[in-house]
């Protein structure tokens, strides 16, 4: 795809939410069915992800764990985000990698300290992108890319989570 392929794809959606503002607010959504053990599938879209515990707090490394799925989530979002990026600026990407990493500590989700969060204390994206791009250009793809990932901006400006809970006695959910 190149910038005027994307720019056709796009604009009427644009001018569509520019007319109709309200038309631009979607919910996403995702269910998990709890499973057995300590586990829960979530459907992708694509396949489902049997998710569980991290071996650091009692798993067995054979399911997902909801932490990489986080920053798996990002980079997903980042790397689209930057092609679409590049794209739309006229950057050339010939390939790359986006990778990223957080640490944890375990010490907070296992509840062994009520001293540490529970939860990454940080994150590291990178990105390993090969182009012939001029440092400004760099300059405006790392900058639109952060500006525009939602992920990415989600996670940097935090967003209110509610939560509800239902109990139903006997019944088998699927």
């Amino acid at each position: 795809m190149n910038s005027t392929e994307l720019k056709l794809l796009q604009g009427p959606l644009k001018d569509k939410y520019r007319a109709e503002p309200s038309s631009a607010i979607i919910t996403l959504n995702a269910s998990g069915q709890i499973g057995d053990g300590i586990s829960c599938k979530v459907a992708t879209g694509k396949a489902i992800v049997e998710a569980g515990l991290h071996p650091a707090t009692g798993g067995t490394g054979l399911l997902a764990c909801s932490g990489d799925l986080l920053l798996e989530a990002l980079v997903a979002c980042a790397g689209v985000t930057l092609t679409a990026v590049a794209t739309a600026i006229g950057i050339e990407i010939r390939g790359g990698v986006v990778k990223a990493e957080g640490d944890l500590d375990f010490k907070g989700t296992l509840g062994v300290s009520k001293d540490v969060p529970v939860g990454f204390k940080t994150i590291r994206l990178l990105f390993e992108i090969e182009a012939d791009a001029t440092p400004e250009q760099m300059d405006s793809l790392s900058k639109l890319t952060e500006r525009y990932c939602v992920v990415y901006q989600t996670l940097v400006n935090g967003v209110g989570v509610t939560t509800t809970y239902h109990s139903t006695p006997g019944a088998t959910l699927k």
